[in-house]
């Protein structure tokens, strides 16, 4: 769970500090940068609550 919460921080900050630089310097590569990196985020917080759920379903038929 906390190496989750590091990566969470990692992505969180990532994608803060490209729009921020994003705003700072008007370049569209960070806007597109922090896009992508919010898409995958999300993408892979997705699939880690399917996980959750999936284990939530079968643990008690084990």
């Amino acid at each position: 769970m906390l190496i989750m919460r590091l990566l969470l921080l990692l992505a969180v900050l990532s994608i803060g500090g490209s729009a921020i630089l994003w705003l700072l310097t008007g370049n569209p590569r960070y806007k597109a940068w922090a896009w992508r990196a919010l898409r995958a985020t999300l993408v892979m917080l997705f699939v880690l609550f399917a996980l959750f759920a999936i284990e939530r379903v079968l643990a008690p038929v084990a």
